[in-house]
């Protein structure tokens, strides 16, 4: 905060007429005098998002572990400091980098929203449980705080173009589910979750009822029979998870993903943590070298 004061004072001295930025926030509206020179952010969205405009943050909620930030992200933007876990990122740390502003996840974050806000401008957006769109509309805002919207109407319409042109080489009435797997059990990321928005902009079906309201749905191996997707992405946190205990039993082999030879292990740090359109595309990638043009379920 001290820093945007101090910058603005200055400006103000030598005469140069400064517009503020304003951005509209899920919890209210952050007013800047500048664009923001340091920044951190308290989820992996806002790092592909910062990454696409070409800003590197000085500070990421990175769950202790830089490589949680996938290569072709992490390759675009300088080294950061650590601010802990996501859920619970550390004050004090963030604080003493002195950022000029916080980006932060409703979900995660209302509830520490006014101690973020002493310490820096905070825009509080979408993300943890966000769908496709949602994405798309977050990493605008985010644009808007750097004065770059013009960019990223640009890079967001090249993106549009991109899965376009993914969509166009996927002819397959199959269904296709991603779903994350750890000790405590699985996950399968419905219609309304990212993995699940970036399926459906190809063009392919879900086994999940599209009105489904939660973005994330703990299963049992029972009610994965009764999905039963023609596909079935997997990213497992850990060396033995739940899905482990799953292939012992009888009943994994009936599923028809599993028949079919269609069970696929992918990296749960794309499929799920780093959502934008850095990962999207390379999802939509793996998707149609997956199914190729295939003209239905096999």
């Amino acid at each position: 905060m001290l820093r945007v004061l101090s910058l603005f004072l200055v400006l103000m001295l030598s005469g140069v007429s400064l517009a503020e930025v304003r951005v509209a926030g899920e919890l209210g509206d952050v007013v800047l005098p500048a664009p923001p020179e340091r920044v951190v952010a308290l989820e992996f969205s806002f790092v592909d998002a910062l990454a696409t405009l070409g800003v590197s943050p000085v500070g990421v909620a990175d769950d202790g572990d830089a490589t949680r930030v996938i290569d072709p992200i992490r390759a675009k933007l300088n080294e950061w400091t650590s601010l802990g876990s996501r859920s619970q990122p550390s004050l004090e740390v963030i604080a003493s980098l002195e950022p000029d502003l916080i980006i932060a996840d409703v979900e995660r974050h209302a509830a520490v929203y006014e101690d973020l806000q002493r310490i820096a401008p905070t825009l509080i957006l979408k993300s943890r449980g966000e769908t496709y769109e949602d994405n798309l509309n977050a990493v605008m805002k985010v644009a808007q705080a750097f004065g770059q919207e013009e960019a990223m109407a640009e890079r967001i319409a090249q993106h549009k173009a991109t899965m376009d042109a993914y969509a166009a080489q996927v002819n397959s009435q199959a269904t296709v589910q991603f779903a994350v797997s750890s000790e405590k059990g699985v996950w399968l990321h419905g219609p309304r979750a990212y993995a699940g928005g970036v399926i459906a902009r190809l063009g392919l079906n879900s086994p999940i009822p599209e009105e489904t309201e939660q973005a994330y749905i703990q299963i049992t191996l029972e009610r994965l029979v009764q999905a039963n997707p023609d596909y079935f992405l997997v990213g497992e946190y850990g060396d033995q998870t739940a899905v482990d205990t799953y292939k012992q039993n009888p009943l994994w082999s009936v599923i028809t993903a599993v028949k079919n030879d269609h069970y696929v292990e992918t990296d749960p740090r794309l499929w799920s943590l780093n959502r934008g359109m850095i990962s999207a595309e390379i999802m939509a990638a793996e998707l149609v070298e997956m199914l190729g043009t295939s003209t239905a379920a096999q």
